[in-house]
């Protein structure tokens, strides 16, 4: 085994910290362990029970689970003339059977939506990202952790460091309790950002410390202003098999002078977001807390495999200008999972391009999966997609959503121009508390990159199913509003309960070019969602 690059001497003292956070990642996968081994058992006790009558020597099955991975290891003192003995063909047969056994209760386990699919990927890439080889801490780099002292140098030269060893079995960067002040820096791949309880990274408040970079090729510029954007507080470009985890360490944006300048017209280029992932996969954001980034808070673009699991993400201000909590943007198989946030903006925003930009890139958010969310967000949404969907969002699943003093419960925004497709969503088991409108979709939204837009770029909204929602003090049960050009179609509702907070004259439903069925509505829905009766099936299995 190779040594690494440093030896630090409270080593033991770092992984008793990250055994702390290897045993959230047990609790959570055992029962789907257990679940899995009895679905193949059958299987490979009828292999081996043959194995042990038909050929009647000492065979030793070797299984490797490998976490959710199974294969057959060895077979040891099997000897290949043992293949021409009678009843051959009946022994390949019975292997057979039990090889199919095995691989249908994988599949079924894994692409089983109550899971999210691919389960296996993800918890691989939790438990990879707590088991690195190489470790060191930020103070071995000198680091300082006093809230005053520049920390840029030395994050940067730690992940320059450990890059070096990381292919060798992973390395993590352990920032210890502290206040750690720094400008942006960049991660590496197979590598862990591993935040002690008490630590807590301080984006630096001077503009100066923050470069500008080219815009997203899907919006051809900056989404606040024309032309590049500032740095994000911590990106990671083209990676594989990255995280930042931790003990709920905290990453501070501390971005109220952005939300300053933002406001009086003073920046001269977007604003950057705390935390970015472009084109990376295997990607991982657990148990920390993000809080008062300058913009969107989390955003992993172009990346496949991203699993954000046990973060909160908040506020110091509920009016602070467009920080987002999670952003899924053109990416592919993302997995939102127990995590609660507060935002100024929209809690999830499922995105995917903008007008001509995102049209010719191309890139559809597809395979996205939440459960277990909660929100807070006065005027905006818990779970929108758009406004930037001109590349496709589709196969979204939403399940056990809470929202509190939110705006809207799921928010679809596009315009003329965007073009592409909003399809194949999900969502059920919605709780909401004190919320303006459930349902909110418009074709209407404008905000176009340039005036180069295709006005022909029609968007279309399919296949929109929502189910077993209550709500309570509720404005609005749905404003639905689709395109004359292309109305939204295939809508449907099942099982909602609403209380409403009356205001007078105000309509509970407003429904225009769009079609659609719904069942078990209490208050009814509005005309053009057909009610199909109380004995209709339901909208989400």
């Amino acid at each position: 085994m190779k040594k690494s690059l440093l030896i630090h001497p409270e080593k033991e003292h770092i992984h008793r910290d990250v055994e702390k956070g290897k045993q959230a990642v047990d609790n959570t996968s055992n029962s789907v362990m257990i679940g899995f081994r009895s679905s193949v058992v059958i299987g490979f006790r009828s292999l081996i029970l043959f194995i042990m009558i038909r050929l009647v020597v000492p065979i030793i099955v070797v299984i490797d689970f490998n976490w959710y991975e199974w294969n057959l290891g060895s077979i040891k003192s099997f000897k290949p003339s043992l293949l021409c003995v009678q009843g051959s063909k009946l022994f390949f047969l019975w292997a057979a059977v039990a090889l199919a056994l095995v691989t249908t209760a994988k599949s079924a386990w894994f692409s089983d939506p109550s899971y999210g699919g691919r389960l296996h990927q993800w918890t691989d890439v939790r438990l990879t990202a707590l088991t690195r080889r190489h470790v060191a801490k930020l103070t071995d780099f000198g680091g300082v952790g006093d809230g005053v002292t520049y920390n840029t140098a030395a994050f940067a030269a730690a992940v320059a460091n450990l890059s070096k060893v990381a292919t060798d079995g992973g390395a993590m960067l352990v920032v210890p309790a502290g206040r750690w002040l720094t400008g942006p820096f960049n991660l590496t791949s197979h590598f862990t950002l591993f935040l002690e309880s008490d630590a807590v990274i301080l984006a630096s408040q001077n503009l100066e410390d923050f470069p500008i970079i080219a815009p997203l090729p899907s919006y051809g510029r900056g989404r606040d202003l024309p032309g590049g954007r500032y740095a994000n507080v911590i990106m990671g470009y083209n990676l594989t098999d990255v995280a930042i985890t931790g003990n709920n360490g905290t990453i501070n944006g501390q971005g109220q002078v952005w939300w300053e300048k933002y406001r009086a017209k003073e920046l001269q280029h977007t604003r950057g977001y705390l935390v970015e992932f472009m084109f990376s996969n295997g990607v991982l954001v657990s148990n920390i807390t993000l809080m008062d980034s300058p913009s969107w808070n989390l955003h992993p673009v172009y990346c496949s495999d991203v699993v954000v699991s046990g973060i909160t993400i908040t506020v110091s201000s509920l009016t602070s200008p467009n920080t987002d909590g999670i952003n899924p943007d053109s990416s592919t198989n993302v997995r939102i999972l127990d995590s609660y946030v507060i935002s100024g903006d929209d809690c999830i925003a499922i995105k995917s391009g903008w007008d001509q930009y995102g049209i010719a890139f191309n890139m559809p958010s597809k395979q996205i999966y939440i459960k277990n969310f909660t929100c807070i967000s006065p005027t905006s949404a818990t779970i929108a997609i758009g406004s930037e969907m001109s590349g496709g969002v589709e196969d979204v699943h939403a399940e056990d959503i809470t929202a509190i003093n939110t705006e809207s419960a799921v928010r679809i925004k596009t315009g003329i121009g965007r073009g592409g497709y909003v399809k194949q969503i999900f969502a059920k088991k919605m709780s909401l508390h004190n919320m303006k409108y459930i349902f909110w979709m418009t074709g209407a939204y404008g905000q176009h990159p340039d005036d180069n837009f295709d006005p022909n770029a029609i968007p279309v909204v399919e296949n929109i199913n929502y189910g077993d929602v209550t709500a309570k003090n509720v404005t609005m049960v749905g404003k639905l509003e689709g395109l004359e050009q292309s109305p939204f179609t295939g809508i449907c509702l099942s099982n909602v309960t609403a209380e409403i907070f009356v205001i007078e004259k105000k309509p509970i439903w407003n429904c225009t070019f769009v079609e659609g069925v719904s069942t078990g509505m209490s208050p009814g829905a509005c005309a053009p969602l057909k009610d199909m009766g109380a004995d209709a099936s339901t909208c989400v299995p």
